[in-house]
């Protein structure tokens, strides 16, 4: 069953995000605003797209959230497969689990730590990384 509903949400995200959907949404709203003479602009009129819209929109959250989430796992476990490979600092897996305060520490002295001019080994390790030989402490 949940294999099923990933395998939905997963096309659903997929269709919802085009730009066909899109004009068919716009050409939905359109026809039902053109009808609108037709039934005197009533309320039961008026009461068709808002239940229409309210119907699509509360079962779309749940749809892309699926498909959000599990998006999010396979990039975090991409990243972690990445850190593990590299000279990264292994802690650094899991750390999408700290709370807002302590990730936004942690990315302040990460941010203080690569713009440091005199840290070379980090200087190293980013060249390294990007494969490009590390600048001489004399040519700066």
């Amino acid at each position: 069953m949940v294999n099923n509903f990933s395998r939905f949400s997963t096309a659903v995200a997929e269709y919802s995000g085009r730009p066909v959907t899109f004009v068919i949404a716009v050409a939905t709203v359109a026809l039902w605003g053109m009808t609108g003479p037709f039934f005197d602009f009533s309320e039961t009129w008026q009461l068709i797209i808002n239940t229409g819209t309210t119907i699509v929109t509360f079962l779309m959250v749940f749809v892309l959230q699926n498909s959000q989430n599990r998006d999010g796992t396979a990039l975090q476990a991409k990243l972690d497969e990445l850190i593990l490979t590299s000279e990264a600092e292994n802690r650094f897996i899991g750390i999408e689990k700290l709370d807002d305060r302590e990730l936004k520490r942690l990315s302040e002295i990460l941010r203080e730590h690569a713009a440091s001019e005199d840290d070379q080994a980090l200087h190293r390790k980013i060249s390294k990384a990007a494969g490009r030989k590390p600048r001489r402490a004399e040519a700066r």
